[in-house]
């Protein structure tokens, strides 16, 4: 099954109804859109409150330039997403009453759990906040999916590569056992067991995706692969831990959602749950990511430091099952991937100053 055209899986995607809960978010929007391009009717439920408008508008340390391009990427978000007529839900997937009323109103076939804190960074700072938008959030969807099995034939959790933990090698695959450290890893940890549970003792179809180390336009999370070009932007330098030999399996959004609307199409039904590593499995250096960020802004500072010593051990996960099961194959390495996300960050980051200037 390892070739499998894109476009012959639009036939399986066209009509389902697909229900994304936390979708409008970097991922859950970029998926939206591209299962919405297949064909499929995508409704989103959120509460629009991780990284939110309000967040960006009236709180933190952000100077104007940050501010005006961030309030750009969350309102190009939901241009795009009206455009492609995906449906925007304002619902507190934590109430179930509130949750309950969605699927009522869309019937989904098929569900897709993205409610999350968006870094670990951020829910080690709020442990209790992590387990209510990513647990809750589950339970409420797994309680609603489960008297429903005959008509939601899939439940997708999106975990992450975090729950390996340190890698002992050079890579990890599927059968790795998890090892997740702190509050965010062993959340998602927690996660992926429940719905294996669900489907082992109800029947319900599952598939857990676990991603890597994510870059894509309109993101607002400030993971390293953001950063590092808007430090370059604004003078303030890149800093390379240990010499940046630090590695990552950098991927960029447009293969983890062609991944993802592969296992949607491909993978309905308790008979064919699985758990997929969907990266680019290639590891790359902090210090090669540094000199992509060179090439496009000469200026930017490189700057090294010590390693820090709770900095985890990462590298590649293999994708092999999922070019096997799902015909998975990734389009963008990082030299064209990210070399293309900054180039359009400079060209954002200019146009939020010209749109101050104007104001």
């Amino acid at each position: 099954m390892s070739h499998i055209p894109f476009d012959s899986l639009k036939p399986k995607l066209t009509g389902q109804r697909i229900l994304l809960i936390g979708g409008a978010g970097f991922i859950g929007h970029n998926l939206a859109l591209g299962l919405a391009e297949m064909g499929a009717e995508v409704a989103i439920a959120d509460n629009l409150m991780v990284n939110s408008l309000i967040e960006n508008s009236f709180e933190g340390p952000r100077d104007a330039v940050q501010r005006q391009a961030y309030q750009h990427f969350l309102l190009s978000r939901f241009d795009l997403l009206r455009e492609a007529g995906v449906r925007l839900i304002n619902c507190d997937a934590r109430l179930l009453a509130d949750l309950g009323r969605v699927f009522e109103d869309v019937r989904p076939t098929k569900v897709v759990h993205l409610a999350a804190i968006a870094s670990a960074v951020d829910a080690k700072q709020e442990p209790g906040l992590t387990f209510d938008l990513q647990l809750i959030t589950l339970r409420n969807v797994l309680e609603l999916v489960r008297p429903r099995t005959d008509a939601i034939n899939q439940v997708m959790f999106l975990s992450s590569s975090t729950v390996y933990g340190d890698f002992e090698g050079d890579q990890v695959d599927e059968t790795t056992f998890p090892r997740p450290e702190g509050i965010y890893a062993n959340a998602k940890f927690m996660g992926e067991r429940l719905v294996r549970t669900y489907r082992t003792q109800y029947g319900v179809g599952t598939t857990v995706i676990r991603p890597s180390a994510l870059y894509g336009e309109r993101c607002i999370s400030r993971r390293v692969s953001q950063a590092f070009i808007e430090n370059a932007l604004t003078g303030k330098p890149l800093l390379l831990e240990g010499g940046g030999d630090g590695k990552l399996d950098f991927t960029y959004i447009e293969d983890l959602v062609q991944g993802m609307v592969r296992a949607l199409a491909l993978h309905d039904g308790p008979d064919k749950s699985s758990t997929f590593n969907i990266t680019y499995g290639n590891a790359r250096t902090i210090a090669e990511l540094a000199g992509i960020v060179k090439d496009v802004v000469p200026d930017a500072i490189l700057e090294e430091r010590p390693r820090a010593a709770d900095k985890p051990i990462r590298g590649t996960l293999s994708i092999e099952r999922a070019h096997k099961e799902l015909g998975f194959v990734p389009d963008w390495p990082l030299e064209v991937g990210y070399k293309r996300y900054c180039e359009w960050y400079v060209a954002e980051w200019e146009r939020a100053k010209r749109q101050l200037e104007r104001n």
